[in-house]
């Protein structure tokens, strides 16, 4: 569903993308872990083409970012994409945030949207907040509800960019659980998270990013089954995150 081609990218003189090779298979959950500044974030938005990449390619079902005929818009269209922060719009009531893209991307009349972003929301728990602003809602409601607008395109795959980071500990398992249930559906998911728990529950593998690089890219079980044979970076990581 993704394929990753040896991918460097700079800014400036500073490369924040060195070599970057994987692939994740149609239902396949990857995590992607690693200390801050090693360049996870930036990745996962050269996926559906946020960032540009200088050197490499990306596939996403069948279609090459780095070709220049392709059409980029139509492309994110198809690749859902959770930010840390919600990105939703304030002005807007949340059936109005979920409807938006489907009309005016997609084309769905505005009945069919809103049937759409209704069953989303029921399915994401948030029903009774239909009518509601953002502002209205608690921080992890509110990612539930990117969540749902994501889901309301019909992606191929999903993006999530460390979507519990700005959340208060209480909130964070409220999005894990959505997530969760995603992955269970078969939904091929990419997500950059610290939750490690999240994980060793549903990921198929685990990618471990330093400097720029991918460094370990291998079967979940693997990864933190024998920290011995992890690389020196990963197993100062990992005795970080997993001593809690």
């Amino acid at each position: 569903m993704i394929s990753i081609q040896n991918v460097n990218k700079w800014y400036g003189d500073f490369q924040v993308l060195q070599g970057c090779s994987t692939e994740v298979n149609k239902g396949e959950v990857v995590v992607v872990c690693g200390p801050s500044g090693s360049g996870k974030s930036t990745l996962i938005k050269c996926v559906n083409a946020l960032e540009a990449f200088q050197q490499g390619d990306i596939v996403v079902d069948q279609t090459s970012i780095a070709d220049k005929q392709t059409d980029l818009p139509k492309l994110r269209s198809r690749v859902g994409m959770v930010f840390q922060h919600f990105e939703l719009f304030p002005h807007l009531s949340i059936t109005e945030n979920l409807t938006i893209a489907q009309i005016k991307v997609l084309g769905r009349s505005k009945a069919e949207a809103t049937a759409k972003g209704l069953a989303l929301l029921e399915r994401v728990g948030l029903a009774a907040h239909a009518h509601k602003h953002p502002g209205q809602l608690s921080g992890g409601q509110q990612q539930r509800v990117a969540i749902a607008r994501a889901l309301a395109m019909d992606p191929v795959v999903m993006l999530f960019d460390e979507p519990t980071s700005a959340l208060d500990p209480e909130m964070v398992n409220e999005v894990l659980d959505v997530m969760v249930q995603l992955a269970n559906e078969g939904m091929t998911m990419m997500c950059v998270t610290h939750e490690m728990g999240f994980a060793r529950k549903v990921a198929d593998r685990v990618i471990f990013m330093d400097a720029g690089k991918i460094v370990e890219d291998c079967p979940k079980d693997e990864f933190f089954g024998d920290i011995n044979a992890r690389s020196e970076r990963a197993q100062q990581f990992l005795a970080k995150i997993l001593q809690h």
